[in-house]
């Protein structure tokens, strides 16, 4: 099998230490040196300088965890060219595992071109990719809390999720804040409730009248910190997204043309696939990135499974909301494309061929630096001659013979 590359490295990285095999390949022989270093800033250094030293070209290493990233920082700043792998990918046989194979086989494979490197963006791409999903994480925990202060009041038997669409509302805030004070009069209580508020006067008093304690207080008001905290760091983060946002302004205002796709959703997607296309030869390749196509598997000419790849799960959960919101335009192509695909597919997979088909407007778009424009919610019609066809073939599988003949006469009606 031909070299591509005589000289070149394969890393296997943990957590403190990285196992480096350089393989030189010179004169129709090859030879392998393996050595050891420490995962600090000093041992990483001492690592760029042995591969400096070796005259390599190459470097390949696994995906592994989090650990690949400060060697990955390190060595980015020399000549060399990095590869990022799949750990998934690149397997070894099965009994020879240990950290010196690894590094060898890596080494090895690097070396005949049969490791497909994965995306890794820009250090500004990076920075924002790492606010905007601790930003998502903090929702989440603070859904969390949400949740367990809903199931406080269960167990107080206050049913304010009954008849109340948001507990965390105006109206819920202020009846929580009450309660939390030592409040429990259901006529006080009652007093707190906006006039927005849809439910009868009756279904609201009972559903205040629970059996609150000293320590559904303490819960309440332990929950209902949290959630404030969470929301107050959750604030911070938009503040310095806003501040780092400068170089993907542009692309987010792009995107915010497609339907159903908003602020926050423009900024997640800049911040997980970046603004520069070139690095996804087609937009078919950056949908298999994501995940949002079938898988291939067959087997002995069946098909097996068709499920979607885990792919980018940050992505492509932020896909699949703004998907839902874009079937919501009434006349949109969006809306048009879900509800061909929902009646013979199912809504999940329609949702996320939706999904696939906003990404893939994505695509162009960063690429070619134009805005959304929807193609209609008559896009999918066919012409009256082909829809008659359709028809035909319909009645022929039930048994039937159809012929088709063009009428030439007008109606007249009396």
């Amino acid at each position: 099998m031909e070299v591509l590359y005589p000289r070149c490295a394969g890393l296997d990285v943990h957590k403190d230490t990285v196992v480096a095999c350089v393989r030189i390949a010179a004169d129709g022989a090859v030879h392998s040196e393996v050595r050891t270093f420490d995962t600090m800033t000093p041992g990483l250094l001492a690592l760029a300088d042995w591969l400096s030293e070796q005259g390599c070209t190459h470097v390949a290493m696994e995906a592994t965890g989090v650990y690949w990233k400060p060697v990955w920082h390190i060595l980015s700043g020399g000549d060399l060219a990095l590869i990022l792998a799949n750990a998934a990918h690149v397997r070894n046989v099965p009994g020879r595992k240990t950290d010196v194979a690894d590094a060898t086989w890596l080494a090895d494979l690097l070396a005949h071109g049969l490791i497909r490197a994965s995306f890794v963006p820009e250090a500004d791409t990076q920075a924002m990719r790492a606010l905007l999903r601790t930003r998502k994480q903090l929702i989440r925990e603070q859904a969390s809390h949400i949740q367990r202060l809903q199931k406080t009041l269960e167990d107080a038997n206050l049913k304010l999720s009954s008849v109340l669409t948001n507990i965390m509302g105006l109206t819920g805030r202020a009846i929580l804040e009450a309660l939390i004070a030592g409040q429990d009069d259901v006529e006080h209580l009652l007093t707190l409730v906006d006039r927005r508020v849809k439910a009868p006067p009756e279904k609201l008093r009972a559903a205040l009248q629970g059996r609150i304690n000293d320590r559904h207080r303490f819960l309440l008001r332990l929950h209902l910190r949290q959630i404030d905290a969470l929301a107050g760091a959750v604030a911070e983060i938009d503040q310095e997204v806003d501040r780092d946002l400068a170089p993907f302004r542009d692309a987010v205002r792009q995107l915010r043309t497609i339907h159903g796709v908003s602020d926050l959703s423009a900024q997640v997607i800049v911040s997980e696939i970046g603004i520069d296309m070139s690095r996804f030869p087609t937009a078919g390749h950056l949908v298999s990135w994501a995940g949002l196509c079938p898988r291939n598997d067959e087997s002995a000419g069946k098909r097996r499974s068709n499920r979607l790849r885990k792919g980018a799960p940050w992505l492509k959960t932020t896909l699949v909301q703004c998907a839902w919101a874009g079937v919501r335009t009434k006349g949109s192509y969006l809306q048009a494309q879900f509800r061909r695909l929902s009646h013979r597919r199912g809504p999940k997979k329609a949702i996320c061929a939706v999904a696939a088909s906003i990404l893939t407007a994505v695509y162009h778009m960063l690429k070619d630096g134009t805005f959304y424009r929807d193609l209609g919610a008559n896009h999918f019609q066919t012409s009256p001659e082909a829809h008659a066809k359709k028809l035909a073939i319909q009645i022929e599988k039930l048994g039937y013979t159809c012929t088709l003949t063009q009428r030439t006469e007008q109606l007249v009606s009396v």
